[in-house]
This record gives C-alpha cells, structure tokens and sequence, in this order.
C-alpha cells in the first residue's frame, strides 16, 4: 500500500467579523483588512497549510447587515502581503463571467506565486442566490459548476482562443495569458446530496466534508468512494470543523456557552428564515437537535447563529486529539480547522492540538 500523506492543517479567515462572542448584532473584531491581516499572518507564522475564506452575500455570523469583508478583494491583498500560507478560496460559478473569471484566478495565482487553490461552491441557502438575481434550481447549479471546472481547464491548458459550448457557460474565443503557475489552483468540493456527490467524483481534486458523527462521515465517505468508483477518479479527503480547546472539558464547556451568552435574537430570527425549507444536505445535518447523544465531543450549538458549518469539537486538548485521529482513520489528510476569536485560538491550537496530534498520527500503524 502507498504511504499516506502527511497531514494538512489549514485555518480560516473571518470575513463575517470575529470576536469572542458570536452571534451578536455587531461583531467584536469587525473583518477590518487589518484585523484579517493579523490572523492570516498569525497562521503563517504557526504554520499552517492554508486558508479557506468563505463567499458570502450578507453577512452569515452577525446581523446580516454587519460589516462583511468581500472575498475576491480581501485575498488578493492578503496574498500580497504573505509569502508561504496557501488561499482555498470559496467561488460560486455564474456570478462572474467564467472567462474573465478564469483570468481573474491566473492573475492571483501568479501573484501569490502560486498559492492559489478553489473551493466550487454550487449550493446555498434559501434565498441566497436570489439576493443577486440567481434563480437557477439546485440541480442546474451543479451542471454549471461542471461547466464552469470544465472551462477553467481549458482557458488555463494554454495561451490560446477557447470556444466552450456548454449548456450553461460558452466560450466564443476567450483568451488566459499568462496562465496559473505550474498546474494551476486545485478544485475542492463539498456537499453531501446524490447530485453533490456526483460532482465531486467527476470533478473533485480534494473533497471537503463539514463535520458529523464519525459514523455519519463513515457513511458519507462510502457514498463517495462508490461514486468515484464509476469514474475511476480518487479525492484527497478534507474535513472542516471549529473547535472550542481548554485545559479541561469542563472549561472548554464553559467556553462554549460563553460563546453563546450574548446572542441576539434577531440574529436568531435570520437564520432561521435563511434556513428554512433549505435544500442543502450538509446544511440540513449541521442543525440536527441531540448530536451529542451520537457524538458527546460534538456540539452544534453554533449552527443557531452561523449559516454553513456550525458544529465543534469541544473538549481538552487530548479528548480533541482522539476525537481528530478518529476522522483521520477514516482517510482524512486536511484539516480545515476555526475558533473563535480566529487570532487567539489560531495560536492555541498550534500549540495545545497540532503537535500531539502529528505524534498520534505517526505512532498509528
């Protein structure tokens, strides 16, 4: 058998605000490109793989009208002042013109000096995609995302006129020059319906799946594998998750009630009618009522305020470890990992998870 890669740690960038509490109608820490700044630069000094920054349309931690630091932007000028630090960055096909897109990304993969990597994001919740006018339905937006991948790799296999004819994006001579460094940015996908699943098998470069019971990923990663089966193509596996670490579980407990205790109810109010009637599976699962009953290490007391992931690991830095090295038998290799306030906890887990966690990984047979 091939020798497993070494394992990926990666952190997140807070374009909703930060703070210690969550969920209020103001963050502490508003996305200030200075306060952005100082967790990405806090990751790279602690090492850190990489870096997911979300796509938003509204604000999807605070009240939806708070400040919300725009993606495309906001990395680019983080790009410009890091040197090692990967960017996994989020995109919704179909909000940009695909080939000025395709050019957009060669442009920032160059500048980073090739530190460039995408997350397709065709899902959302309800109502999302209507905020810019988007009325395409679940199904035809992973036909676009297949497109949209498609297209990429075509712009970028050359400095030529492309003509792309696809059901959902065409191409009538669009030119990328120069294009990415070397082989170009890897594609992540997510998502956890039938037609999700699909997509990632035909398209995927690394799979990320949002944090469940470990049986339920389980499940969700066998789903996988059969359908990568029928194309004869393997994901590298990803797994996204925040935690809450302290010196013991009762203060990592009390950490995340604290989390909570100033929640205002508007924000509450929010996601709910954001995540009413919601197509997403994945979304769907993070709101499920009694996960600890399944899986006492999780809690999904986040989902209440903060759309897409809102489940963590709570525990002390041991019960974290184990709880980590469970997902990691499973065959995940990256680490997509949050807490709050991001440049506090970045530090925290650096040093109270990371270490214990590669010397558990390399004493497994």
């Amino acid at each position: 058998m091939s020798r497993r890669p070494e394992p990926r740690f990666d952190w997140f960038i807070p374009i909703d605000g930060d703070g210690a509490h969550i969920g209020t109608r103001r963050a502490e820490r508003p996305p200030t490109f200075e306060y952005l700044r100082r967790v990405v630069e806090t990751a790279e000094a602690e090492g850190y793989y990489s870096l997911l920054i979300p796509t938003r349309f509204a604000n999807g931690l605070f009240e939806e009208t708070a400040p919300l630091a725009e993606t495309w932007t906001t990395v680019t000028a983080l790009a410009a002042v890091t040197r090692r630090i990967r960017f996994l960055v989020a995109v919704r096909p179909g909000f940009i013109s695909t080939g000025l897109f395709a050019q957009m990304a060669a442009a920032l993969d160059q500048i980073s000096g090739g530190r460039l990597d995408l997350n397709v994001v065709p899902g959302g919740i309800q109502g999302d995609f209507e905020r810019l006018g988007v009325t395409m339905d679940h199904d035809k937006r992973y036909e676009q995302a297949e497109e949209f991948i498609a297209a990429l790799r075509a712009l970028w296999v050359k400095p030529e006129p492309v003509v792309f004819e696809g059901s959902t994006i065409r191409l009538k001579g669009a030119v990328v020059s120069p294009g990415p460094v070397g082989d170009g940015p890897r594609f992540y996908v997510g998502g956890a319906s039938p037609r999700a699943l699909q997509f990632a098998a035909r398209e995927a470069d690394a799979y990320l799946a949002w944090i469940q019971p470990v049986d339920d990923i389980r499940a969700l990663l066998e789903r996988l594998r059969a359908a990568c089966a029928s194309t004869g193509r393997q994901s590298f596996l990803g797994l996204r998750t925040h935690l809450v670490v302290r010196p013991t579980e009762r203060e990592a407990w009390e950490a995340a009630d604290e989390l909570m205790s100033q929640v205002d109810e508007r924000v509450v109010a929010q996601r709910q009618t954001a995540f009413a009637g919601t197509q997403m599976v994945g979304q769907q699962a993070q709101l499920r009522a009694h996960v600890q009953e399944k899986a006492p290490r999780l809690w999904n007391g986040i989902s209440r305020v903060r759309v897409n992931l809102g489940t963590a690991i709570v525990g002390d830095p041991q019960q974290v470890i184990a709880e980590l090295l469970a997902y990691w038998r499973l065959g995940i290799d990256e680490f997509i990992l949050s807490g709050f306030p991001h440049d506090d906890e970045c530090r925290h887990v650096a040093s109270a998870v990371l270490p214990g966690l590669r010397e558990a990984i390399r004493r497994e047979p």
